[in-house]
């Protein structure tokens, strides 16, 4: 995947820096291989639950996935009532006709808590927590924020099920990688998963296994199920908990620290990753995986690198030339930021983009 494409493929396209392949990429390409040949047909489906304004920051996120991904991609798209028509006329001009379905949902909450939990944290932030419920018949899920950006294919994310030992359930990435900067370690008055806490913006899930769990907790010395750990832990922590949801995710691990597999700060990377200084080692070695722009980063000024990436995706059109149209004028961009910290390691933000479109380039030139 790395060193053996013909020399005179890439003429018209930039070279991959050096330090981009190697062994690592050897093997990570080796697992990945060796996944999709034991999985051929499996559709991947990835879940967001959309509320308010966020119906071009969705969108923008569905189109990042289906330009990279190679398997069939089944959207789970929850969002209030009012956008359905929208995502509708948006989602069937897609030009990708059998490798891309959807379904949209409505917002539901258990009937009897339902105010509780739409008023948590933001607008239904919320209904993450009854995926594995609601999706009775979906097998594993991945599901993130609206303000995702994927630089790869959703493939190589939804292999690390494959990477699941016995006990785990879900896959997330460490809220910080500096913890004199953590939030979770210098303010949070509830439990919290390792040593900076879990952010829950990309979030994989065996949901076999998490609805046949019972989980351990701090209210009772018997073990509680999914659907049963819920409301107790919304009582005993209400008053403690800042994020919501992500916060009793945390608590939930910190009791069943088994359960969770980590993955690199690539896989979710978020301003707090370059605004103090560059903190996130495994993107300076292999480039940004997946682009997680809280905070509204993509659509102020605040943080002009981020918000270049969001409307490079946002204004490309399928079909075009991905190098002509998306990547050089992306780095352009970019080099306009470099007066800030994160635009002063920009070359993070294209590192794996560059790859991706190399890499799809490929796999059409094999047919």
């Amino acid at each position: 995947r790395c060193k053996n494409l013909s020399v005179s493929f890439w003429n018209s396209y930039w070279m991959l820096p050096s330090d981009v392949c190697g062994m690592n990429c050897f093997w990570e390409a080796a697992f990945r291989y060796d996944y999709m040949k034991t999985h051929p047909s499996e559709k991947m489906h990835l879940a967001v639950v959309a509320c308010g304004e966020r119906l071009e920051e969705t969108v923008t996120m569905l189109r990042s996935a289906i330009i990279f991904s190679i398997k069939p991609l089944h959207f789970h798209i929850f969002a209030e009532d009012q956008l359905h028509e929208s995502f509708k006329d948006i989602l069937d001009e897609f030009p990708y006709e059998g490798k891309v379905n959807y379904t949209l949902y409505p917002i539901t909450f258990p009937s009897e808590s339902a105010a509780e939990w739409k008023k948590l944290f933001k607008p239904c932030a919320s209904q993450r927590l009854f995926l594995p419920l609601i999706l009775k018949n979906v097998d594993s899920l991945l599901y993130v924020d609206t303000d995702i950006l994927f630089l790869r294919p959703v493939d190589d994310i939804w292999s690390f099920l494959g990477k699941f030992n016995s006990t785990q359930i879900a896959a997330m990435a460490p809220e910080h990688e500096e913890p004199r900067i953590g939030w979770y370690n210098r303010f949070a008055r509830h439990p919290y998963y390792g040593v900076t806490g879990i952010n829950s913006g990309v979030m994989l899930m065996n949901m076999t296994r998490i609805r046949r769990k019972y989980f351990k907790n701090d209210m009772t010395p018997v073990r509680l199920q999914w659907g049963e750990i819920l409301m107790p832990l919304l009582k005993k922590y209400k008053l403690n908990i800042t994020w919501g949801d992500q916060d009793l995710l945390n608590i939930m691990f910190f009791h069943n620290p088994e359960s969770l597999y980590v993955f690199p700060c690539q896989w979710n990377y978020r301003p707090d990753h370059c605004i103090y200084g560059s903190n996130c080692r495994a993107a300076e070695e292999e480039g940004i995986f997946i682009l997680h722009g809280n905070r509204g980063v993509y659509h102020d000024d605040k943080q002009p690198t981020f918000r270049a990436v969001y409307d490079a995706i946002k204004n490309y059109s399928f079909g075009d030339d991905l190098v002509h149209s998306l990547l050089q004028p992306l780095e352009r961009e970019l080099q306009k930021t470099t007066h800030t910290y994160c635009g002063r390691v920009y070359k993070v933000f294209i590192k794996q983009l560059t790859k991706s479109i190399r890499d799809l380039y490929a796999r059409r030139s094999k047919g």
